[in-house]
C-alpha cells in the first residue's frame, strides 16, 4: 500500500473510531503516533513534542480561556432573567413578543458567552415555561430556543472563529469583522420569521394578556432596559469595538471582557467565591479540551501530510475540474453532511484543514471561507441525529415536550440557515465589505 493511501486509511480509521465514542483528542494523538511511526520511525516523538509546544505558545489561543471565563461569569451573574424580562416588556406590542424577546436574549447572551450548551439550557429553563404558559405552539417555542442559542458560533466574539483563525493562520480581527454582518443577518431573519408566523397565525404565538401590557410607562421600560440590557450590551460592544478598531488585540480585549464580567456580577450582587471557583474550574476544563484537540489535530495533520494524504485529496478535487463556485458548494455540502454525526470542534479541527491548502488553487479568500463554515456549522446543532441543541433543550424541558417537537421546531430555522448560506454565497460582499472598509484589501 502506498504512503498516500496509508494517509487515507488513517483518516478513515479516525472517523470510525470517534463514531464508536472514543475521546477525540487522545484518538488523534494515538493514531498520529501509530501511523507516524510507520512513516518516519522514532522521529515521530520529537515531532509530537514540537507540535505540542507550538500549540501552547500560540498567542491566538490565549483569548479562548478569557472569553470562556467571561461567559461563565456572566452566566452566574443572574443577568439573564432580568434581560429576558425587560426585553419582553419592551417588545410587548410586537407579534410573538415572547419568542422575539427570546431570540434577542439568545443573541445577546450567546454573543457574551459563545457557549451553545449554556445559552440553550438557561433559556430552556427561563423562556420555555413562559412561552408554554402563554399557550405558544410547542414546536415554535422549542425551535426558537434551539436556534437562537447557536448564534454565538457565528456572532463575535466567537470561540469557533478563534480556533479557525489559529488553524488557517488568519487574523481573528478580520474574521470577526467579516462575521458580524452575516451573524446579525441570521438573527434578523430568525426574528422576521417569528414575527411573520405570529402575525399570520396568532394561535401559534398568542399576544400577551392585556393586564401584562397595560399600565407600564415608558419610564419604567427605560429603567428596566438600563439596568439589564444596557450593561451587558456596553460590555460586549466595548470588547468588540476594542478588537475591530485596533484598540486591543483579541486576548487583551478578552481580558477586558473577563474583568467586566466580574464587575457585572458584583454590581448585580451575584458575586461569590463559590461562583468564581466554579467559573475558573469550567474555564480550565474547557480550555484543556481545546488545547488537547489542537495538539492532536496539529500532529494528525503533520502525519497526514508526511504520508501524502493531502495529495490524494488535492488530486481528487483537481480531477473533478471544478470551478471556484463549484468547489465552494461541494466543500460546504461536505461540511453540512459531516454535521449530522460530528460536532463542530471535530469538523473545524480535523476536516477544515484538509480544505485550507486548496483555497489558493481556486482563488478563495480564507476569511470568506471561514465565515461560510461558521454559518454552516449552525446546521450541526440543528440537524438530527446529533443536533446537540435539541438534546441540551430536552434535558431541561418541562414534561410534555418531546424530542419530536424540538426536531420539528428546528426545521424552519435550519431552512433559514441554508437560505442565509445561499445569500452569502451569492453576495460575498455581505461578509467582506466591513473588513475591507476597516482594514483594506
Amino acid at each position: 500500500m502506498s504512503d498516500p493511501m496509508v494517509g487515507v486509511v488513517m483518516l478513515v480509521v479516525f472517523i470510525f473510531t470517534i463514531l464508536l465514542g472514543f475521546p477525540i483528542a487522545f484518538t488523534l494523538v494515538a493514531l498520529s503516533v501509530m501511523f507516524g511511526y510507520y512513516a518516519v520511525g522514532d522521529a515521530i516523538f520529537p515531532l509530537l513534542v514540537q507540535r505540542g509546544y507550538n500549540v501552547m505558545s500560540n498567542d491566538v489561543l490565549i483569548s479562548v480561556p478569557l472569553f470562556l471565563f467571561m461567559g461563565y461569569m456572566i452566566e452566574r451573574s443572574n443577568i439573564l432573567d432580568r434581560l429576558f424580562g425587560s426585553i419582553q416588556v419592551a417588545l410587548r406590542h410586537v407579534p410573538g413578543s415572547l419568542a422575539v424577546a427570546t431570540l434577542v436574549t439568545c443573541a445577546l447572551f450567546a454573543t457574551a458567552t459563545g457557549i451553545v450548551g449554556a445559552v440553550v439550557t438557561l433559556m430552556g429553563v427561563l423562556a420555555l415555561p413562559a412561552m408554554l404558559k402563554a399557550n405558544y405552539d410547542k414546536k415554535l417555542a422549542t425551535g426558537v430556543i434551539a436556534a437562537g442559542g447557536c448564534l454565538g458560533i457565528l456572532i463575535p466574539p466567537s470561540i469557533m472563529l478563534i480556533l479557525y483563525g489559529a488553524m488557517a493562520a488568519e487574523s481573528v480581527v478580520r474574521l470577526y469583522a467579516a462575521a458580524l454582518i452575516p451573524g446579525l443577518m441570521l438573527a434578523g431573519l430568525y426574528s422576521v420569521y417569528v414575527i411573520g408566523r405570529a402575525a399570520i397565525s396568532p394561535r401559534l404565538a398568542p399576544p400577551l394578556p392585556k393586564e401584562l401590557v397595560t399600565g407600564i410607562s415608558v419610564g419604567q421600560v427605560t429603567w428596566m432596559l438600563l439596568t439589564s440590557f444596557v450593561p451587558l450590551a456596553v460590555l460586549i460592544l466595548a470588547v468588540l469595538g476594542a478588537i475591530l478598531f485596533g484598540l486591543a488585540t483579541p486576548h487583551e480585549a478578552a481580558g477586558i471582557g473577563a474583568l467586566g464580567a466580574i464587575v457585572l456580577a458584583i454590581a448585580y450582587r451575584a458575586f461569590s467565591w463559590t461562583k468564581l471557583k466554579e467559573a475558573v474550574f469550567l474555564t480550565g476544563r474547557a480550555s484543556a479540551m481545546v488545547c488537547w484537540l489542537f495538539v492532536g489535530s496539529y500532529i494528525f495533520a503533520s502525519v497526514f501530510s508526511l504520508l501524502g494524504g493531502h495529495h490524494v485529496v488535492e488530486g481528487w478535487f483537481d480531477g473533478l475540474g471544478l470551478e471556484p463556485w463549484q468547489f465552494l458548494l461541494l466543500t460546504q455540502l461536505i461540511i453540512f453532511i459531516l454535521g449530522w454525526p460530528l460536532e463542530w470542534t471535530e469538523i473545524i479541527i480535523i476536516f477544515v484543514p484538509i480544505f485550507l491548502p486548496l483555497l489558493d488553487n481556486y482563488g478563495i479568500d480564507p476569511v470568506f471561507f471561514g465565515v461560510l463554515v461558521a454559518l454552516n456549522i449552525q446546521t450541526s446543532f440543528l440537524t438530527p441525529p446529533m443536533a446537540m441543541s435539541a438534546f441540551y433543550l430536552k434535558g431541561v424541558a418541562p414534561k410534555g415536550i418531546e424530542l419530536g417537537h424540538i426536531f420539528m421546531g428546528m426545521i424552519p430555522f435550519l431552512t433559514i440557515v441554508l437560505l442565509s448560506l445561499l445569500i452569502l454565497y451569492i453576495f460575498p460582499g455581505i461578509a467582506m465589505w466591513l473588513p475591507g472598509v476597516l482594514y483594506g484589501n
